[in-house]
């Protein structure tokens, strides 16, 4: 009963300062011309969502911080290694989507399209967070061990973990942005893999600061449905990089740290096959000239087809949350 009391008020009190937040931010984001350019190779239903605030990331960033903060002045929470490199890596993704995000709105240009930061200067920010994310973990006895536990396989990797680790924020942080493209889609898919994760979490006894982890995933789910209540359909806001990359590497470190990476391909079954249908189509129009879908990631493909936005959302989140609980079955059952 602790344990739902805990998950509860975390998701409540997350909620309530996402709400707030995005009342405050939002009038903001619009006064100060932090509006989305779209990009009408997109589809020209997307053009009416021209000028709608983006970096509205923040509306979900800044109250888990905050309610972490007042947990742990509570006393409610405790600092562990482990909370320390799930903070930092998603505020370091954060504030590297802020700035991609900030150049992009300062660059746009009509004709080139958004220029946010080069793939060079992203990769190398992105070496950096996982270098310290190594550094800490192994400085605090990480085994930096490889584990499919269905199989009771462990794998020691050495200093190759750092490059695993690396590869884990990288692709998962690409896969959550690239699913970024419908009002509420991330957002919800989101809320389905953090709650798989923090159920998880609270399994996991044997990592340190494993509560903190779980709670911090809940927070998160509860700041996430306050920002749908302004991202849902008409969005009034975008989350943009800042936010898209945050989830990502937030989600990618709670894999790693509670030794569910394989549960992540599962949990984030959504985030994977959008990201596999644009690899197959840059393939295809590369190497064959040929499109294999009409328009990449796959929920342009559907809209293509004539479904609506709100159809698509919908069954995105079914096909997420039946994921997250059959990650859920394979991490903590079996």
């Amino acid at each position: 009963m602790l344990i739902l009391a805990k998950t509860t008020l975390a998701i409540m009190l997350g909620f309530v300062i996402s709400v707030i937040t995005g009342f405050i931010l939002i009038p903001l984001l619009r006064k100060m011309q932090f509006t989305q350019k779209i990009n009408t190779l997109i589809n020209e239903r997307h053009m009416k969502k021209q000028g709608t605030p983006t970096l509205g990331g923040l509306i979900f960033i800044i109250p888990t911080i905050i309610a972490l903060i007042l947990l742990y002045v509570r006393e409610s929470i405790s600092v562990s290694h482990n909370l320390v490199i799930l903070v930092f890596v998603f505020l370091s993704y954060a504030a590297l989507g802020f700035l991609d995000d900030y150049l992009k709105l300062k660059r746009h240009d009509e004709i080139s399209g958004n220029e946010g930061l080069k793939s060079w200067q992203k990769f190398i920010l992105q070496v950096l967070i996982a270098v310290v994310f190594y550094f800490i973990y192994r400085s605090y006895g990480g085994t930096g061990d490889l584990t499919l536990s269905f199989f009771g396989w462990n794998f020691p990797m050495g200093w190759a973990y750092g490059i695993f680790i690396l590869l884990v924020l990288v692709a998962t942080t690409n896969a959550v942005n690239i699913s970024d493209g419908l009002d509420g889609l991330a957002g919800g898919l989101s809320i389905c893999a953090f709650a798989a994760f923090g159920l998880m979490a609270w399994n996991t006894t044997w990592c340190e600061g494993y509560q903190e982890l779980a709670i911090f995933a809940f927070l998160l789910i509860g700041s996430l449905g306050g920002f749908l209540l302004f991202n849902a359909h008409p969005a009034k806001v975008f989350m943009g990089d800042t936010g898209s990359l945050a989830l990502g590497g937030a989600l990618a470190t709670l894999a790693i740290l509670t030794r569910h990476e394989f549960s992540l391909i599962m949990v984030g079954g959504v985030f994977v096959i959008e990201t596999l249908t644009s690899l197959i189509q840059i393939i295809a129009i590369r190497k064959f000239h040929k499109k294999v879908f009409l328009k990449a990631p796959i929920h342009h493909h559907f809209e293509e087809l004539g479904w609506s936005e709100v159809d698509i959302v919908r069954l995105f989140w079914a096909a997420g949350f039946v994921l997250a609980m059959l990650g859920i079955i394979y991490g903590v059952w079996l």
